[in-house]
């Protein structure tokens, strides 16, 4: 089963093609970019160099959220797009899910955090073990202070993975001591790649989602949706 996965849940651009459970191309730039103008031609190039087109393509995978507002807008579109236009099935994943899947098998408790801006990150907590990763707690936006907070009363190492690990490192590190681990550079980005191969695992099983009914996890309101309503409870 050929799934071709879609990446635009941060400023990062991701496209990957894989047969099942392997991988068989990634395209990755993280140049932020408009994604409006990137998604389509790295399409493009991939399955040309594939040698492949939307004909061999099973399902569309595509990062369901939380992340930029715009960003997730656009890869859902594209993906629905595809979707339709070529009669395909349709997957969508958290964007957590896929930040903790990046280290899978790692030890301790692995928590994915992504800047939300205002101080706060965009997390929830997992467990990888022999049976794969077990999500451990709801996905929410909390300050990077009060996460880490409630971190250090688990006494166990956290792994960390996503651009919040680095924005809010020094808290990290302050708060939870040696308890404290941060992915490398390679792993800490949100990865095309990964949302494949838990898009396969998905399909293997029918898990399909359905194209008009499938929403976008935002988890808070847009600061465009915040200021209209404080503009409008003045009234």
């Amino acid at each position: 089963m050929i799934i071709l996965s879609i990446d635009s849940s941060t400023p990062v651009a991701g496209i990957a093609v894989a047969d099942g459970e392997r991988l068989l191309g990634e395209v990755m730039l993280n140049t932020k970019n408009t994604h409006s103008e990137k998604l389509m031609p790295l399409i493009k190039q991939l399955l040309g160099e594939l040698e492949m087109t939307m004909q061999d393509v099973d399902v569309v995978a595509a990062m369901q959220g939380p992340g930029s507002f715009t960003g997730l807008r656009i890869g859902m579109a594209t993906a629905k797009g595809l979707v339709q236009g070529a009669g395909k099935k349709l997957i969508a994943v958290p964007t957590l899910d896929c930040l903790a899947y990046n280290l899978v098998h790692y030890p301790g408790v692995i928590c994915p955090v992504m800047n939300a801006q205002k101080k706060q990150v965009y997390t929830a907590l997992y467990r990888s073990d022999e049976n794969g990763m077990t999500r451990l707690s709801d996905y929410q936006a909390i300050p990077a202070e009060q996460l880490t907070q409630e971190l250090a009363q688990l006494g166990e190492d956290i792994w960390f993975v996503g651009d919040g690990a680095a924005v809010f490192a020094d808290v990290f590190e302050r708060d939870l001591g040696k308890c404290c681990h941060l992915a490398d550079g390679h792993q800490i980005l949100p990865r095309a790649g990964t949302l494949a191969m838990l898009a396969a695992k998905r399909a293997q099983a029918g898990q399909f989602d359905d194209l008009f009914q499938t929403e976008l996890i935002y988890i808070r309101k847009s600061e465009a949706e915040v200021q209209w309503e404080a503009k409008h409870r003045q009234q």
